[in-house]
């Protein structure tokens, strides 16, 4: 047995075989949510490359699995972040129950996780640039329902993660040269140009962000969601596996400054832009901006690569509540323009603080699960970049203001109640019901499921907030991955 079996292989096994027996979803995704959990208990108990005894039976966790001449390594210094992981994944399959994110969500789900965590884990890295590609096309039947034509939004996604792909291939492919020859200052500038078009490709860093936006406005807000947290992520993730790899590129101080300015860019842009939205999905989208935004302040500031790490989970909390909220709103309304959601918050209380909510965590707001990490960052950043600690202060007040509108539109009544339908079938029966949403009067029209992980998400959207020393050493400790990366 050994690890990258264990959080590689059979996740991508369970994705082919929950595929064909997708037609039984919720049984798929109580199956889907069990495995996850599962996977994330082995990270957090089984060590890698030690003897484990149970019973009478004695084993050992070996840390590579070879592949057609190449190499799959999770060491154990990576559990903790496979257990955040499939965590995560347990956390998005389970609200996945009640917002209609589709059939193939937790099936295609787990192969995408397999696909991102091959990627992280594969040698060489050259081919982690095939991987992400490979995952990118998985993504793509998450985002748009099988038979309907592929969204603009989706389009633009293939399309420039497609563009990043050659650039890490044939950086991964020259560097080699600089292993071989270290001095030559010539290629190493050459490598790092391509490597960072690359990078600009694959996290969306302005201005080949415009992708994000429309994806959120075109696609299902939960699956849109699910995608544009889990990929960013682990694409930054490899990246960090690149700083720690090669010595010349970490002791490159111009590379730290253009991630800072890049990071500050996005912050800023990605806030003010929220801040003038009239779609729901939308501010979400200029929302991810911010995340990805805050991810390269992150690294490119010293000190703060634990916040970094600390920081998934308040990013996995507020993304998913606010994708669970927005999704309960959507089946609603017609749309998720404002002009269809006025009012909307007196038939849906709970769906419509949760949203609001989940926007000032993202945003920073005090005591919401954003506030610590966020409060961490600018005094690392402050000291080395005062300007770009204002300006990233300023991109979270404009996405502030984009919840304020949000909750200042979902109150807003008007003079004569204006009804809005939803219409469902349920499985078991086959008849069609409808339930009617009053925008004149205030009253609780969320089901009890979906109350339920309204209200869960919530609270745990304030815990998180008031004691982030319960979780976040545990989190930051997934730094000792990356040891030449430590302070």
């Amino acid at each position: 047995m050994n690890a990258p079996t264990v959080w590689i292989l059979i996740p991508g096994a369970a994705a082919v075989l929950l595929f064909f027996f997708r037609r039984w979803q919720k049984i798929v995704i109580l199956v889907g949510i069990i495995l996850a959990i599962l996977l994330a208990w082995l990270a957090w108990r089984t060590p890698i490359g030690m003897p484990m005894t149970v019973g009478s039976w004695s084993f050992k966790v070996l840390d590579t699995l070879p592949v057609l001449g190449r190499q799959f390594v999770l060491t154990d210094a990576d559990r903790p972040l496979m257990m955040v992981i499939y965590l995560s994944a347990a956390f998005w399959f389970g609200g996945s129950i009640i917002v209609g994110a589709g059939p193939m969500f937790v099936p295609l789900g787990f192969g995408l996780l397999s696909l991102l965590t091959a990627a992280l884990a594969v040698d060489p890295f050259l081919y982690a640039a095939l991987l992400i590609e490979m995952a990118v096309l998985v993504s793509i039947p998450i985002l748009c329902a099988p038979g309907r034509p592929l969204s603009r939004g989706a389009l633009r996604f293939l399309t420039l993660q497609t563009m990043g792909m050659p650039f890490i291939l044939y950086s991964g492919w020259m560097l080699a040269g600089v292993e071989a020859n270290p001095g030559n200052q010539e290629l190493i500038v050459k490598v790092s140009l391509l490597m960072g078009m690359g990078f600009i490709f694959l996290l969306a860093i302005f201005p080949f962000h415009t992708w994000i936006p429309m994806l959120a406005e075109e696609s299902h807000p939960y699956a849109a969601a699910f995608v544009l947290l889990i990929l960013p992520v682990m694409v930054a993730i490899l990246g960090l596996g690149f700083l720690d790899r090669y010595t010349w590129l970490r002791s490159t101080s111009t590379l730290f400054t253009l991630l800072r300015l890049s990071g500050v860019l996005m912050v800023l842009t990605g806030g003010l832009w929220a801040a003038f939205q009239r779609h729901l999905g939308r501010i979400l989208g200029y929302a991810v901006m911010v995340e990805i935004g805050l991810s390269l302040l992150a690294i490119g500031t010293q000190g703060s690569i634990p916040v970094f790490f600390a920081s998934l989970l308040p990013r996995v909390l507020g993304l998913g509540v606010w994708a669970l909220a927005l999704s309960t709103v959507r089946l609603y309304s017609t749309d998720l323009h404002f002009s269809s959601i006025q009012g909307l918050a007196r038939g849906l209380p709970v769906a419509s603080a949760a949203l609001v909510i989940a926007n000032f965590s993202i945003a920073g707001f005090p005591i919401l699960a954003g506030f610590p990490m966020r409060i961490a960052l600018l005094e690392n950043l402050a000291r080395h970049d005062l300007v770009g600690a204002f300006l990233t202060v300023i991109g979270s007040i404009g996405l502030f203001a984009g919840g304020l509108r949000t909750f200042a539109v979902l109150i807003t009544g008007t003079d004569q109640d204006r009804q809005s339908d939803r219409r469902e079938v349920n499985p078991e029966n086959n008849v069609e019901r409808q339930t009617t949403v009053k925008a004149g009067e205030w009253q609780i029209t969320e089901s009890r499921a979906q109350l339920f992980f309204l209200v869960i998400g919530i609270l745990l959207l304030i815990l998180v907030g008031l004691f982030p020393q319960w979780f976040f050493p545990t989190l930051a400790n997934i730094q000792q991955a990356f040891k030449h990366l430590m302070p």
